[in-house]
């Protein structure tokens, strides 16, 4: 289990963060928007909070290594966004954007994802 949700929540988060560094001001439009559509943010925060279960559920897994840790731990981050979609009302999720409402700043920030996305998925793959 541990390698198939290495494998598959890796290389999820490696592409998203390289579209999102190839894209920052898309993916900035989007977020923006995203945030002042209450049904869209309903839907997606369900969506996120139920593969974020059923990663928890799955492998809550709290030893054996770096890899199983850091699998539990997208798990749960995934769990934690997506409750956080559905109850944090639209203006307080733009204003938790605000630091980010820059190219250059969601750029700053994508660089940390990218590499522990890139390790999870190399270490996904040869382990």
């Amino acid at each position: 289990m541990t390698i198939f949700l290495g494998k598959f929540l890796g290389l999820v988060y490696f592409l998203t963060c390289v579209v999102c560094m190839a894209r920052p001001k898309a993916t900035l439009d989007a977020a923006n928007s995203m945030a002042k559509d209450t049904g869209l943010l309903l839907v997606s925060g369900i969506f996120t909070m139920a593969a974020g279960i059923a990663v928890v559920i799955g492998h809550n897994v709290w030893s054996g290594g770096a890899l199983p840790v850091a699998v539990t731990v997208l798990g749960w981050m995934m769990l934690v966004k997506g409750i956080a979609l559905m109850a944090m009302p639209p203006p307080m999720l733009l204003a938790s954007y605000a630091f980010l409402n820059t190219p250059q700043r969601l750029r700053l920030l994508m660089i940390p994802a990218t590499i522990f996305s890139a390790w999870v998925t190399a270490m996904a793959f040869t382990g």
